[in-house]
């Protein structure tokens, strides 16, 4: 009987680890980061990654790590991180510290409020202008920002140099916007179209689902509410 080849286990790089941990790592520093915003309002100076965990319903281990990663400045034993100097630590982290410019394509009922809402400049982005087949809608502002047609798009973001895409138009339409801020160099999208868009390598995107996000927290709440009839049905039971 032949032996069967044992496959190696494949040894990945620093970079290639650093990759990972980042990407797991990103989802949950802007909750600690909002956490931590919060803190300081309440005059806490020290914090503790077991605090943070403990109130924020997360692994502590994780926490731990997390915060090793981002910190420059070590906790100290038993009253952990100065909380004004991790907080810049994870601000600096998340690039916050800069400010990177988008362009809205999509000014209805969700475009019109992100474009809005003035608490991006508080996480690095600032939405410059909107886009929209309305001329209806042409020239007029939506929180302060300008609405322009699409022949002006090209112009504009070259112009002004612009990287970051966001979508909010129809899911018909998500594929031939996203090829358009491409082709004009947009090399990051913020989809919020209900649809999945084809892009090329290099080029980043993060979708945003609100319909399978409503979805998820509908069910878990069916789940929560079954649960909970037959915790009744057997508490009658046992009378």
């Amino acid at each position: 009987m032949e032996n069967t080849p044992v496959r190696k286990k494949r040894k990945y790089t620093h970079e290639e680890k650093s990759l990972v941990i980042l990407k797991s790592t990103l989802s949950r520093l802007p909750i600690y980061y909002c956490y931590l915003q919060e803190k300081i309002r309440e005059g806490v100076d020290f914090i503790s990654s077991t605090d943070i965990a403990k109130n924020l319903s997360l692994n502590t281990v994780q926490v731990r790590k997390d915060l090793a990663s981002v910190s420059t400045v070590p906790g100290r034993p038993k009253r952990g991180f100065r909380t004004e100097r991790l907080l810049a630590d994870m601000k600096t982290y998340l690039g916050y510290d800069n400010q990177d410019e988008a362009v809205l394509v999509g000014v209805g009922g969700l475009g019109s409020t992100l474009m809005q809402y003035s608490g991006f400049g508080h996480y690095g982005l600032s939405i410059v202008a909107g886009f929209d087949t309305r001329s209806s809608l042409h020239n007029k502002s939506v929180g302060g920002r300008t609405i322009y047609p699409m022949d002006k798009f090209e112009d504009l973001v070259r112009r002004l140099n612009i990287t970051v895409g966001i979508i909010t138009v129809p899911a018909p339409q998500a594929q031939k916007v996203a090829d358009m801020m491409m082709a004009c160099g947009i090399r990051a999208i913020w989809n919020f179209a209900p649809t999945h868009i084809n892009i090329p390598r290099g080029v980043l995107i993060k979708n945003e689902n609100l319909a399978a996000s409503l979805a998820v927290l509908v069910n878990e709440l069916n789940k929560k509410v079954n649960a909970e009839k037959k915790a009744q049905s057997k508490s009658k039971s046992a009378k």
